[in-house]
């Protein structure tokens, strides 16, 4: 199994390249709608759209737990199309979220504010309403991803590949992508994947609960390094809080047990 994300700069045809190399691998392709699809299916579609490629206000994310939770089932959305096989995801941080798994290709797709200028023209905007849209689009997408990953966007070392569509078609573009793609030091790296996957979703909706149940990761962290094996970690104030957060862990479906590793403060 083996995935490709792509980060991409509004106007740069990230888009249309990811649609390509799916296409020529015969690689699912995950973009907004399949996410929202997806989400749609699993409850949380409300959930997803309030953070769709974007942070929340700050005073949101001060004044409620409701941002982390949404990230969690955005999260677990991801996770749960990732397991239908290879697949082109298209931004919400995938190369973050697939950091860990060694059979991933992480694609960053960039160009000039001139080129992209140019691109979104023949998409129909004008060059001051494109100007705008972009400078927008670059703000949430940047936000977004240092509130969820603590990242930088536009740091090329979280990417295994950046392109500079300046001097590149699309069909170039593609073709460089797929050229690494198929490359042995990709191909040939094996992992169990799909086990991966599924901690990864688990300790997602383990998080969501016990952000919902008023115990948000500042306080209470959840992991899973084994399948169906959750290890809690934090502090809480009183003995119940911790009794309550492992109960909660233990009502998620997928988890069998719990390593309650949390401490009480002032003990």
């Amino acid at each position: 199994m083996h995935f490709i994300t792509f980060s991409r700069q509004m106007g740069t045809k990230g888009t249309e390249i990811a649609r390509l190399v799916a296409q020529s691998l015969q690689y699912r392709f995950y973009d907004t709608d399949d996410i929202e699809q997806k989400a749609a299916e699993m409850g949380f579609l409300d959930d997803i759209r309030e953070i769709n490629d974007k942070a929340p206000p700050p005073l949101k994310r001060v004044f409620s737990y409701r941002p982390e939770i949404n990230l969690d089932h955005l999260y677990a959305v991801i996770y749960e199309l990732a397991r239908m096989g290879d697949a082109v995801i298209l931004g919400r941080g995938g190369n973050m979220l697939f950091r860990t798994l060694p059979d991933a290709l992480h694609v960053r797709v960039i160009a000039s504010r001139g080129t992209r200028i140019r691109n979104l023209a023949e998409r129909g905007y004008r060059p001051e309403a494109a100007q705008i849209v972009m400078e927008k689009s670059d703000r949430e997408r940047e936000s977004f991803v240092r509130f969820a990953f603590h990242q930088d966007w536009g740091d090329p070392g979280i990417y295994d590949l950046v392109l500079n569509m300046d001097k590149l078609s699309v069909t170039t573009a593609a073709d460089l992508i797929l050229c690494a793609a198929r490359a042995d030091e990709i191909r040939r790296r094996s992992h169990d994947t799909i086990s991966s996957l599924d901690m990864m979703e688990l300790s997602a909706r383990v998080g969501a609960a016990l952000a919902v149940a008023g115990f948000p990761s500042s306080y209470v962290s959840a992991s899973v390094h084994e399948p169906g094996n959750v290890r809690l970690t934090g502090v809480v104030q009183v003995p119940w809080e911790k009794s309550e957060a492992e109960r909660i862990a233990l009502s998620i479906e997928g988890v069998a047990t719990v390593e309650n590793k949390i401490e009480i403060a002032g003990r």
